[in-house]
C-alpha cells in the first residue's frame, strides 16, 4: 500500500477590507433607514433595515470564519479550523430565514390598517440605499465564484440595492396614487426576494455541513479519470467534501495490476486533480490486485 497527499496552501484571497467597509457602510445605512422609516411610518423601510441588519450580522459571522480558516492546524483540529466557514454560510442562511418571517408576519398585519407614509422620505433613504448596497456587493463581485461566503455576500448586497430601487418605485406609486396598502406589498416581495436568494444559500452550506460533494466539482467524471489511469484496474471507496467554503478534499483506493511503488503516478494523479477538478487536498491509497490481503472496505464487486 502507498499512500500519498498534495495540499496546496494559497488560502482564500483577503477580504478584510471588503468586509471592514461593508460592514461599516451598511451599519450607518441602517441606522438611518430605521430611524427615517419610524419617522415616515413606512413598514417597507423598517423592514429593510431590518433585512440590512440581517446582513450585517452575515458579513460580520463570514468576516470571522474567514479568519478563523486561516488559523493553522493543531494535534487535535487536523484541519485546523477550514469548516467555520460552512458554519458561517449555514448560520447566515438561517438568520436571513428569521428575519423574513418577522417582515411578513408585519406585513400582512399592515393590510388590515394601513396608514400614512411619507413617500418622500422612503425615495430618497431607499436611493442612497442602492449606492450603499451596490458599493457593497461591487467589493466582493471578485471572490463571488470560488467562495460559498462571498458569494452569499455578494447576492444578499446585489439583491439589496434591487429591492432599494423596488422601495423607490413603491414611493413614487403612493405619491402619485396615494395607494398605501402598496408599502406592504413591497415588503412582501421584498420577502419573497430575499427567500429565493436564500434558498441557495441554505442548501449549498447545509450540503457541505454534511460532507457532501461540493457544487461545480462532478464525482463521476472523477471516478472515470481515475479508472482509466495506466495500471489502474479498480477503483473504489471514492470521498469527496469540502474542508471550507473555498478548499475541497478527496480520499481514495485504487488497485493497480502490480504491487510496485509509483511515485512520478501518484504526483501526477494529485496535481491533475488539483488543477482539472479544484481537489486541493489529495490523499490516495495504493493497492494490489494481486495482494492476499485485499482491502476490508472494497465493496464485494472489487474483490
Amino acid at each position: 500500500m502507498h499512500a500519498g497527499s498534495y495540499d496546496h496552501q494559497h488560502g482564500p484571497p483577503n477580504y478584510n477590507r471588503a468586509f471592514a467597509i461593508g460592514i461599516a457602510l451598511n451599519l450607518t445605512f441602517v441606522a438611518a433607514e430605521f430611524v427615517f422609516g419610524i419617522r415616515a411610518n413606512s413598514l417597507a423601510l423598517v423592514a429593510d433595515a431590518g433585512h440590512n441588519l440581517s446582513d450585517v450580522l452575515g458579513l460580520v459571522l463570514a468576516w470571522g470564519a474567514s479568519v478563523l480558516s486561516s488559523r493553522s492546524p493543531t494535534p487535535r483540529r487536523t484541519y485546523g479550523l477550514r469548516s467555520s466557514s460552512i458554519l458561517a454560510a449555514l448560520l447566515n442562511a438561517v438568520i436571513l430565514l428569521i428575519a423574513i418571517g418577522a417582515i411578513a408576519w408585519d406585513a400582512i398585519g399592515r393590510f388590515s390598517q394601513p396608514g400614512p407614509v411619507s413617500s418622500g422620505t422612503i425615495m430618497g433613504v431607499a436611493a442612497i440605499g442602492v449606492v450603499i448596497n451596490g458599493v457593497t456587493a461591487l467589493l466582493f463581485m471578485r471572490g463571488r465564484e470560488r467562495d460559498l461566503n462571498i458569494r452569499g455576500a455578494y447576492l444578499h448586497m446585489a439583491a439589496d440595492a434591487g429591492v432599494s430601487v423596488g422601495v423607490v418605485i413603491a414611493g413614487g406609486v403612493i405619491a402619485l396614487t396615494g395607494w398605501f396598502w402598496v408599502d406592504p406589498v413591497v415588503s412582501l416581495i421584498i420577502v419573497v426576494l430575499i427567500a429565493i436568494g436564500t434558498w441557495g444559500l441554505l442548501r449549498d452550506s447545509f450540503n457541505l455541513a454534511l460532507d457532501a460533494v461540493p457544487e461545480g466539482i462532478d464525482p463521476g467524471a472523477i471516478d472515470d479519470y481515475l479508472a482509466q489511469l495506466p495500471g489502474v484496474v479498480k477503483v473504489h471507496d471514492l470521498h469527496i467534501w469540502a474542508m471550507s467554503t473555498t478548499e475541497a478534499a478527496l480520499t481514495v483506493h485504487l488497485v493497480k495490476e502490480n504491487d510496485r511503488v509509483d511515485d512520478a503516478l501518484l504526483q501526477r494523479i494529485c496535481g491533475e486533480l488539483h488543477d482539472r477538478f479544484g481537489i486541493e487536498h489529495t490523499t490516495i491509497q495504493f493497492e494490489s490486485a494481486l495482494a492476499d490481503y485485499p482491502c476490508g472496505q472494497a465493496p464485494p464487486e472489487v474483490l
